[in-house]
């Protein structure tokens, strides 16, 4: 009977790519909930808008200066190159809460009391509440607007509850990448447990350091990029399923940072399978004879 005989840098190399593949699927699913949670969390500020009530009776070239002013603050977002302003006059404002409501107000007070306004969407960078604050006191300040309004309480909930799953997320980052870094440092360790005396043997015999860890360092790189590139496959296929069960879902897609997160993951994989095995040879070969059993 043949006894297979062991080569250096072999170990059950399957075992080893389905640890480090499993580890780096459960950190990609936490980055595409990053992902996920940062689009949503855009999507939000970008719908935050404000009202300018101007004052009654205002004349034109009043309201083209109001205008005018407005579209060239930072705060003003730009959409597909578009400005996001929208001016709804009073008689607009009248026929939509007619409409809403089934109650004709203009005929029990026998005229109209709303006011010209302008909706402003604001750029998500100027989405926090002392920036609105800000913003509110300037426009207040000009000429011809009478009040601006903007739900203050709902935009301080929002920016309080995205700064909390913020928080939340980056340490459950540090938690989850350390417990990563552990199982798949295990799992190498023990692939290499079997080939120490083999390690010992060359040492022995006068092999350097660097002909005895690189075979064990490149097959560990190799397997950690491909271990990375099986978890992006893996997420791939997850995504597009859950896009084919739920549809909505692709709104919060963001195709580049997706691609970022496979790279990092491939890239994430290698670094760790490189110096995990790193560690356990330095372990191996420092270790005396008697240490071996």
């Amino acid at each position: 009977m043949a006894i297979k005989r062991k080569t250096l840098g072999s170990y059950p190399y399957l075992s080893v790519l389905f640890s480090i593949t499993m580890a780096l699927f459960v950190i990609g699913l936490f980055g595409l909930l990053v992902i996920y949670a940062n689009r949503l969390s855009r999507i939000i500020k970008e719908n935050i808008e404000l009202h300018v009530y101007t004052d009654h009776n205002l004349d034109e070239p009043s309201n083209n200066r109001i205008v005018n002013f407005i579209e060239s603050q930072p705060y003003l977002q730009l959409m597909d190159g578009k400005k996001q302003l929208l001016y709804i006059s009073k008689d607009e404002a009248a026929k939509k809460f007619i409409k809403d409501t089934g109650e004709d107000f203009i005929a029990f007070l026998g005229e109209n009391p709303l006011r010209d306004s302008y909706i402003i969407k604001i750029n998500p960078d100027y989405s926090d509440k002392n920036t609105l604050r800000l913003i509110k006191r300037q426009l207040e300040k000009q000429d011809g607007i009478f009040e601006v309004i903007y739900i203050e309480s709902i935009i301080d909930a929002i920016n309080k509850n995205i700064a909390k799953i913020s928080l939340i997320l980056l340490g459950f980052a540090g938690v989850l990448i350390a417990v990563v870094f552990v199982l798949i440092n295990s799992s190498l360790r023990l692939a290499l447990y079997s080939q120490r005396f083999l390690i010992r043997s060359m040492k022995l015999v006068g092999a350097t350091s660097l002909f005895i860890q690189w075979p064990f360092l490149s097959r560990a790189f190799s397997h950690g990029v491909l271990g990375g590139f099986f978890a992006s496959s893996l997420l791939t296929g997850m995504i597009f399923y859950a896009y084919s069960q739920i549809p909505e879902l692709q709104i919060l897609e963001n195709r580049q940072q997706m691609l970022i997160l496979a790279g990092l993951l491939i890239l994430f994989g290698g670094i760790l399978g490189f110096a995990s095995s790193f560690r356990a040879l330095t372990r191996y070969m420092r270790m005396s004879l008697n240490d071996l059993f």
